[in-house]
């Protein structure tokens, strides 16, 4: 089953709302399509586990 959708208001610059306009476009999905792919690569790109040659980057002295 797919997950519910919910609508949501938000604010965003207007010009990153351009490029993803753009963006979408290119991909030929809609804005919220393409703003959901967006969020969930992002969010998994953040829960990944680190790889040992990336530690230098969390190294912060």
């Amino acid at each position: 089953m797919k997950p519910l959708k919910e609508k949501i208001s938000i604010t965003i610059d207007g010009d990153l709302l351009e490029t993803l306009k753009a963006l979408a476009e290119e991909d030929d999905r809609s804005l919220s399509q393409y703003i959901n792919i967006t969020l969930r690569t992002h969010i998994k790109k953040l829960n990944k586990p680190e790889k040992k040659t990336d530690s230098y980057k969390n190294d912060k002295t």
